[in-house]
Parts: structure tokens; C-alpha cells; sequence
């Protein structure tokens, strides 16, 4: 027969079912408002009973304490003959696992928005000390106001030692975390690895694993993972695969390390600046790591940039011309006057073309030794052609190029020193001989090579982390 009465509440009608028991929409006849129950049925022994009624009161009373715009709001917890029940409030909208299952095809901002508001209401949990443990569509209301709210907190624990779930893990198996589904400790980071599994299925209509069975998708989740975002909707912005890539290491300490974390990341994921990226607060603009001194001379010596060159086409030629026609002049007018004694002119002779073409782009120091002008020093008189003093230019370091195709993206080390993350990364300069190249990717093993690279030789690796 239908239930009509859960202690006080009156039932109106059936909500939806689950693994856990039924919703039902219910009126409380004591303020005349509508609520949202959701019933257990208590299928155990009586101890096991005793033990879970505890168990239920204690989390649904830790539950209740949340007062946040993005945690439903419980107003009631009980139990009525073999029923345990918790009443919530009544949320106008739909489960983001109707919408999914609609159809529908989220913007790349909504899809973001409704990410970033179940992460600030996971952050709230976890700093008042509660874990949710299942995370997943079903669990997440958008209201018509577009407002975003979890469901579910505070019977997200079943009996350990119930019959019906022995030897079993509680959690929805596609959404569940590594450690989760290995029986281990679990914490904040978990449902981080939980929202990210959300988000890839809200960017791509489809759930990161999803074998045949059960045991399918927790050997998938142990040990595999997902191909990236991108390669299933052509249309998603290069920093959903970085945030999914986190949110989901298999590694708990290669997540994101709070959910306000990720929340940043998601409200500003046009703008993140993904090599050297960093998480921030909510409410700060994402910022790049600022390369060391080391890394900035790095670069200094793998590149020119286009602005140097720029200024050396636009100066330099000139210049250098210049210098030419300068020292033609005086050579010229020394030919025609040998009887003289030759005079060292340190004004042009000690400064060769190329210098000067590039005094333009030289370090301040080098600039110097450059232009301070030397003593002058008399020379014997010599029937010759007069002798001009240059300096010998130092001969440019040959270079090789490394080409880089890495997907989704990798952290690029070369003999130890960070060069960068690829994509955008596509290239750097050597030096000749031998290198040793890593490329890491929080989600993967790292890739190891070992490369012999021949003066203005070009080389690429090309590498799937899958």
C-alpha cells in the first residue's frame, strides 16, 4: 500500500528512488510548509539497527549544522517503525542527472557555474569537518533560479556491518575516488576526484569510466584514466582538460588541494594561464608562477624574443652599414697619406661592425667594454697599408631544436631544470649532445627519454599519456 504518513509528515507523492530508498515530497502539517523526505527502509538485524539508528543521528545531526546557500537545508530526522527518514528542504528544479539525461547541451559556462557552486558547498563541508562521500548527478539540484545546491548530506553512511552491504563499498561506483573504492581513509580531496568525474560528464554526455559491471569500473578507476575531455568534444577550452587532469590524479595529493581551489580555476577557467599555473583563493584572479633566475636565464639563452629580433633588422642593418662605410673612409684616407705615422683610433678600431650593429640589444655591461674607447698608443711608421686592431667575434654556440607534441599536456624537465608545460610549449633550444627529457603529467607515470641531439639538428618527441 502507498505511505502516507512518515511520523508527523504527511506524504503528497513519490519524488524518485535509489540505491539508498525513496524521496517523497511530504507536507509538515505543524508550519504548513513542503519538504523533501528521504526514507530508508532498516532491513537489518536489531543490533545492526541499534547501531546504525546511532550511526544515521549522528551524521544527519552533523549534516544539519550546515547552513550554506549550497547545501540543502535539514529540517528534521527520525525513524517510524523500520523507517529511518531525514526532511529537507523542498528544492523547485531539477537533478543535474535529469538534465544530463535530457539531453540537453550545457554552455562551457554553465557547466563551469554549476562546478564552481557544488565546490564552494563541498569547501564548507570540509572545513566544518563533514565529508559527503557520494557526489554525484543525482546528488546535485539546479534550482529554476539557477541556484546549485547538494543533496544528501548526513546519510551518507550505511552500517558497516549491515548484511545487505557487507564487503561492499558505499558510493556510486562511476564517481567514486581511488582510495574510495580501495576501502581506504577518505577526506576532502576524495570528492574533489568526485566533482572532477561530474565535470568530465557534463563536458562530454558521457561518465569518465563505464564498463559492463561493477567490477569493471572499479578495476578502471583504480587503474586507468579517462581520455581527456577535448578528445570527446572537439568545442572544450584546453583548461577543462587541466582541471578534469587535476581534480581527477589518481594520487590524492596531486589534486587540487581544497575545493575553493578548484571552484577559482572553474570561475576563471578563459583566463588561466596554464604553463606554470598555480591555484589560488576564491576571488583572485588566476596568476603564473614567476619563473627563478635560473629559469628566466634559461630562456634568455634557448630564445630571442621577436622584439630583439624586430630591433636588430630595424637598427642593426643600418647601423652595421654605417660602421662599413665609416671604416672604408678611413682606411681610404690613410692609403693616401702613408708618409704619416698610423695613429690608433680606438673609436673605430677597436669596435668592429658587429659590435656595433648589436650594441643595440647588448646587456649594459657588454655595452660598455664596447664603447669605452682604449689609450691610445702611438705605432712605428710603416711603409704597409696601416693595420686595423679588431676583435675577434665569438662564435655563435650552435644550437639543436627539440620539437614537442605532448596530449593532453605534460610538464616538461630537461636534465632536471623545469622548461615549461606542453601545449602551449612546442619547442626549445639545446645545446648539442646528449639529454635526458621527462615529462610529467599528475595523472600519469611520467615519460622518460634520453636524446642525442646534433649541432642545428632537429628533433621531436611525440607522446599520449593514456
Amino acid at each position: 500500500m502507498p505511505l502516507e504518513k512518515l511520523g508527523r509528515y504527511e506524504i503528497i507523492g513519490e519524488l524518485g528512488r535509489g540505491a539508498m530508498g525513496v524521496v517523497y515530497r511530504a507536507r509538515d502539517p505543524l508550519i504548513d510548509r513542503t519538504v523533501a523526505i528521504k526514507a530508508i527502509d532498516l532491513d537489518m538485524s536489531r543490533e545492526e539497527s541499534e547501531a546504525f539508528e546511532r550511526r544515521f543521528y549522528r551524521e544527519a545531526k552533523s549534516a544539519g549544522r550546515l547552513n550554506h546557500s549550497n547545501i540543502v537545508t535539514i529540517h528534521d530526522v527520525g525513524k517510524s517503525d523500520a523507517v529511518a527518514y531525514i526532511a529537507m528542504e523542498f528544492l523547485p528544479g531539477r537533478s543535474l542527472r535529469e538534465i544530463l539525461d535530457s539531453g540537453v547541451v550545457l554552455p562551457p559556462e554553465k557547466i563551469a557555474d554549476i562546478a564552481a557552486q557544488v565546490a564552494d558547498g563541498l569547501a564548507y563541508a570540509h572545513e566544518n569537518g563533514i565529508v559527503h562521500r557520494d557526489v554525484k548527478p543525482p546528488n546535485i539540484m539546479v534550482l529554476d533560479s539557477g541556484l546549485v545546491k547538494i543533496t544528501d548530506f548526513g546519510i551518507a553512511l550505511l552500517p558497516a556491518g549491515s548484511r545487505t552491504m557487507a564487503g561492499t563499498v558505499f558510493g556510486s561506483p562511476k564517481y567514486m575516488s581511488p582510495e574510495q573504492v580501495a576501502g581506504g581513509d577518505v577526506d576532502g580531496r576524495a570528492e574533489i576526484y568526485s566533482l572532477g568525474a561530474v565535470l568530465y560528464e557534463m563536458l562530454t554526455g558521457l561518465p569518465p569510466f563505464a564498463g559492463g559491471d561493477l567490477n569493471a569500473v572499479l578495476t578502471q578507476v583504480i587503474n586507468e584514466t579517462p581520455a581527456a575531455p577535448s578528445s570527446r568534444n572537439k568545442s572544450i577550452a584546453p583548461a577543462f582538460d587541466y582541471i578534469v587532469a587535476r581534480a581527477m590524479a589518481k594520487n590524492r595529493d596531486d589534486r587540487y588541494g581544497s575545493a575553493l581551489a578548484m571552484a577559482s580555476d572553474l570561475r576563471n577557467f578563459r583566463d588561466l594561464q596554464l604553463p606554470g599555473i598555480v591555484s589560488h583563493e576564491r576571488g583572485s584572479a588566476p596568476t603564473a608562477k614567476t619563473p627563478s633566475a635560473a629559469a628566466q636565464s634559461a630562456v634568455a639563452a634557448d630564445e630571442t624574443p621577436f622584439s630583439q629580433r624586430r630591433n636588430l633588422v630595424i637598427y642593426g642593418v643600418p647601423a652595421a652599414l654605417v660602421a662599413v662605410l665609416a671604416s672604408w673612409a678611413v682606411l681610404s684616407k690613410r692609403a693616401s697619406d702613408r708618409s704619416q705615422p698610423a695613429v690608433h683610433d680606438s673609436s673605430v678600431a677597436e669596435t668592429p661592425a658587429g659590435a656595433i650593429a648589436g650594441s643595440a640589444e647588448l646587456p649594459r655591461q657588454e655595452q660598455e667594454q664596447v664603447e669605452r674607447p682604449a689609450p691610445s698608443q702611438p705605432r712605428a711608421p710603416s711603409p704597409a697599408a696601416p693595420s686595423v686592431t679588431r676583435q675577434a667575434a665569438a662564435p655563435a654556440a650552435p644550437t639543436a631544436r627539440l620539437a614537442l607534441a605532448i596530449s593532453p599536456w605534460g610538464e616538461v624537465y630537461v636534465d632536471g631544470r623545469r622548461k615549461g608545460i606542453s601545449p602551449p610549449l612546442a619547442e626549445i633550444k639545446l645545446a648539442p649532445g646528449k639529454h635526458k627529457v621527462e615529462i610529467r603529467n599528475t595523472t600519469f607515470q611520467p615519460y622518460t627519454k634520453t636524446v642525442e641531439l646534433e649541432a642545428q639538428g632537429h628533433l621531436k618527441i611525440k607522446h599520449k599519456f593514456q
